[in-house]
């Protein structure tokens, strides 16, 4: 048991890890919004890349935010149907869904690899003159972002097979 606990909690402490680095890039994010828009209208500077960066961070927010949103208890639910069901049988569908998000997380991992090995071996990188280099890097965020939605699922499952508390608690 003292192992089990082990694991969930070393993959939820690096789900909070990126978790924190998703939350900081929003941060970057508006500041990088905000200097394109003063740059662009009082300067009347704008640059390509500027405007690329700031589609690429949304990357990174949605894929490791996902897996943040399931570690805090909020993911989509329907939960009109759910507080009306009794402790073990929520229990039972929150053990599916974290071994659902194990297997489809990783599934949709694997199958991203190719792709991003195909994106690197190419060097690809922006089309745009004046665009970034590098987009294999932005493409990598999906296999680690699904990589991390399935720990987190796997943690998630094996924390409400073993009744685990949450951390805190």
């Amino acid at each position: 048991m003292r192992a089990v606990k082990k694991v969930v909690n070393s993959i939820e402490a690096l789900v909070r890890l990126f978790g924190r680095i998703a939350a900081w890039t929003c941060v970057l994010l508006v500041a990088l919004v905000s200097s394109d828009v003063i740059l662009r209208y009082l300067f009347d500077f704008g640059a390509l890349w500027l405007q690329e960066l700031q589609w690429h961070l949304i990357s990174p927010i949605a894929l490791f935010g996902m897996a943040y949103l399931l570690l805090n208890d909020e993911q989509v639910r329907v939960d009109v149907f759910y507080e009306h069901f009794p402790v073990a049988v929520k229990r039972t569908l929150e053990v599916l869904g974290g071994l659902t998000l194990l297997i489809m997380g990783f599934y949709i991992a694997w199958l991203t690899l190719p792709w991003v090995a195909q994106s690197f071996g190419r060097g690809e990188g922006s089309p745009n003159p004046g665009g970034l280099p590098y987009r294999w890097v932005l493409k990598a965020f999906i296999p680690f972002g699904f990589t991390l939605l399935a720990l987190q699922g796997l943690a998630h499952a094996l924390r409400n097979a073993f009744a685990l508390p949450a951390q805190g608690d």
